[in-house]
């Protein structure tokens, strides 16, 4: 009886070890040549055993009142096994739908702010890409407009390296193409991972922060059904 008992006890804590060892990877691919777009995000966990896959092939600016349309796609071992293609709009209502889940969210949680740059402080950046080719069509504007563009880059890479870890320096490049017609393309490519044991923990500090808050946990109840409202899109299946 012991012994029956024991077996699948080992396998529990192998299987916990092996959870509490493993890491969430993730690859951000952003890339845009004239007219063509695309928009990756690449998850797997597990070591490899779980992923997921997430696309925006195109992405189309219909005005103020439309927004963007994009068709989004989902693929990955961790879906249905279907995959699933859906027209995405990105409108002005839905984005004021994002802004009050984040003020709820704040309201729900005491200090959610902290919380997350503590959290994200401990994702480990392994790659960090980013390239950018373009002419305004004259050379002078365009020689001017590639400094700003530097300075502009370097920016943005500063803040990033100030809030995460960058295991390796990061590769930032700017082309300006003298050429007479307007042109822009530009790849950016972002790798890293957090361990799967440090997740967990941060989610179990983010239940502690939302239940120092009074009726935190109906807040929280609220928001969620609030996301599952939220429009996703129609399916193209």
């Amino acid at each position: 009886m012991t012994l029956w008992l024991g077996i699948p006890l080992g396998l529990l804590v192998v299987a916990m070890i092996l959870l509490l060892s493993s890491s969430i990877d993730f690859r951000i691919r952003c890339y845009k040549h004239d007219k063509n777009d695309l928009l990756e995000l690449d998850v797997k966990t597990l070591f490899g055993l779980i992923k997921l896959h997430y696309e925006l092939p195109r992405l189309v600016f219909k005005g103020l009142e439309q927004g963007v349309i994009g068709k989004f796609k989902e693929t990955g071992t961790a879906t249905t096994g279907v995959d699933t293609v859906k027209e995405e709009h990105f409108d002005k209502e839905r984005v004021e739908h994002w802004r009050e889940n984040i003020q709820l969210a704040v309201r729900s949680t005491r200090g959610l702010k902290k919380w997350f740059k503590e959290t994200v402080s401990h994702v480990k950046i392994s790659k960090l890409d980013w390239s950018t080719d373009f002419s305004l069509g004259d050379a002078a504007d365009t020689a001017i407009a590639s400094g700003v563009a530097w300075g502009l880059k370097w920016s943005i890479v500063g803040f990033i390296s100030q809030r995460v870890k960058l295991k390796h320096n990061p590769r930032v490049f700017v082309k300006p193409v003298f050429q007479d017609e307007p042109s822009f393309s530009m790849e950016l490519v972002c790798e890293g991972k957090m361990s799967v044991s440090y997740t967990l923990y941060a989610l179990l500090r983010l239940l502690l922060r939302v239940l120092r808050v009074s009726g935190g946990i109906g807040k929280w109840r609220k928001l969620l059904k609030r996301m599952r409202r939220e429009p996703h899109g129609q399916s193209l299946e």
